[in-house]
């Protein structure tokens, strides 16, 4: 059975199936997403609790450990580790590698439930949880500064002006504003509240109940009726100075009077600030994150092309500054892996050309190597891989091997012809001698990768892509070295006698010699096979 066969007798059948996988998979490289490493979901939950007021001995107590006991029945957990603060409880869950994070999830949830009649009663709301994937780190990282502006003026501009912007760009998964924003604080003097016979939860009760919202109805006429609005928001120190507390012997005691209101934020144990050489002001950290399989190069140049146009709608004492951005490290090893791989491939058709000696037999396994390489990444795009440094090294390994299985038919194709066949006639029964071999070399350099499809953990996880590429472009050039090589060879090599020239001879001249020194070393191998 000659596989060559039907592809050498319909050239121009082979020529547009050729065509047709050069254009998908050119198609496939400007559109295959781009990052610095494959895409890996990590199984990690994080739950988080809230308790205003509770030491984290409380926290650990009554919180943290009724959740730990039900995580623990969770199938498939690994690690379990909690952090207790001032108010508030952090647990990671991390997960066995193959877990379906979204089955965790669905467990997280449950466990939850479970754990609910015995946390606090009075606990302000039920523990929430949240997807991590420790790969998909911020790719860009943008702080806004102004020399005048408060941080909590910043935090608004960063949530509300900016952040909500980025977060509806395409390939954006999540926004996360690093900064605090804007609150009123009370400073209550508690030797007045105790000489007034007032306890915190009455002053509390009447900060709330001094800055609502209330449906105050309408006024219905004969033709209209006319809403009636309430505007009891309080928004700054100065309008809470007279919120009136309670009274005493007829008096108002105003909050004022109980100790002082000061602007401030909901988180003042920080400050954020931008220094460099030149600046040091007040700051507010916005982050973005892609969305899994987006690409990071796409997204982030679609978040500077954003950042320029809000700049317009901005005061002018803010400024926008990226502080980092992933994707300049992406663009550099990827341009690094891709000069890389041109050099590769020069060097192997020069070695080539140099042992064969002519530039039309140097030229016919030369295809292959594009033409694998672009079949590949067709194949990759389609089953979601990302063009990182890992799949480019494949790429770059491979290109030692994959033309192996040209150059074999190649070099039996011009055999039949030295025997004097015409090239149609050679490359038929070249191409069917040969064909069993090049399955067997194909297959045979497959298998070398196979326990690496197979490895566990992380690494398994990471190197997969590595090895899925290595198969797909090798399995691409036996394809193509039994489909395009042999139709080439039955057009372009010619049967007839033509003088050797200056490089053609020094060619025969260096096989010669290695030949001789490979012949000596072989018969001495030979007679001393113990």
């Amino acid at each position: 059975m000659n596989l060559s066969e039907p592809f050498i007798l319909r050239p121009v059948m082979t020529t547009l199936l050729m065509v047709s996988v050069l254009v998908i998979g050119i198609v496939a490289f400007f559109k295959i997403p781009v990052s610095n490493l494959p895409d890996v979901n990590y199984p990690v939950i994080t739950v988080t609790a809230n308790f205003p007021g509770a030491n984290p001995q409380i926290m650990a107590n009554t919180v943290a450990t009724p959740l730990e006991k039900q995580f623990m029945t969770i199938p498939g957990i690994k690690y379990v580790t909690s952090s207790n603060t001032l108010g508030a409880t952090s647990i990671i869950l991390e997960f066995e590698i193959d877990k379906d994070i979204d089955l965790a999830a669905v467990d997280v949830n449950s466990a939850i439930v479970a754990a609910r009649p015995f946390l606090p009663p009075n606990l302000p709301q039920d523990p929430t949880f949240k997807k991590v994937n420790p790969s998909s780190t911020p790719i860009i990282y943008i702080s806004v500064t102004s020399p005048t502006m408060s941080l909590g003026k910043l935090y608004d501009y960063g949530n509300t002006f900016i952040g909500q912007r980025i977060s509806i760009l395409k390939g954006v998964s999540q926004v996360s504003i690093y900064g605090s924003p804007f609150a009123v604080r009370a400073q209550i003097d508690p030797g007045l509240a105790s000489s007034l016979n007032l306890s915190q939860n009455e002053i509390a009760n009447a900060l709330r109940q001094g800055n609502q919202y209330s449906p105050l109805g309408q006024f219905d006429g004969t033709h209209s009726a006319a809403l009636i609005y309430d505007n009891g928001g309080l928004f700054n120190a100065q309008e809470y100075d007279s919120l009136i507390v309670t009274y005493r012997n007829g008096s108002p005691v105003r909050l004022k009077d109980l100790g002082e209101v000061v602007n401030s934020l909901q988180n003042d144990r920080a400050s954020r600030k931008f220094v460099n050489k030149e600046i040091d002001q007040a700051s507010v950290t916005i982050a973005v994150q892609r969305q899994a399989g987006a690409n990071a190069v796409e997204v982030s140049d679609a978040v500077r092309r954003l950042l320029n146009e809000l700049k317009v709608g901005l005061p002018a004492s803010v400024d926008l500054l990226v502080v980092f951005d992933r994707a300049e490290s992406i663009r550099d090893s990827v341009k690094d892996v891709e000069l890389t791989l041109l050099i590769a491939f020069l060097l192997v058709i020069l070695i080539i050309f140099v042992y064969l000696g002519s530039v039309r037999d140097t030229l016919i396994p030369s295809v292959v190597m594009p033409m694998s390489l672009v079949a590949t990444v067709a194949v990759i795009y389609s089953i979601g891989y990302t063009l990182d440094s890992l799949s480019l090294l494949a790429l770059t390994l491979a290109i030692g091997f994959i033309i192996d299985d040209a150059i074999v038919v190649l070099e039996n194709i011009v055999r039949k012809m030295e025997d004097g066949k015409e090239p149609l006639e050679a490359s038929l029964e070249g191409s069917k001698q040969i064909s069993f071999t090049i399955v067997s070399m194909t297959l045979s350099l497959v298998a070398v990768f196979i326990p690496l499809l197979f490895m566990a953990g992380l690494i398994g996880k990471l190197f997969r892509e590595f090895a899925n590429t290595l198969t797909i472009v090798t399995i691409a050039s036996g394809i193509i070295s039994l489909t395009l090589t042999p139709m080439l060879c039955s057009k372009f090599l010619s049967s007839k006698n033509k003088e050797k020239g200056k490089f053609s001879s020094f060619s025969s001249r260096l096989n010669g010699w290695m030949l001789g020194y490979y012949k000596v070393a072989l018969i001495k191998n030979l007679k001393h096979r113990w």
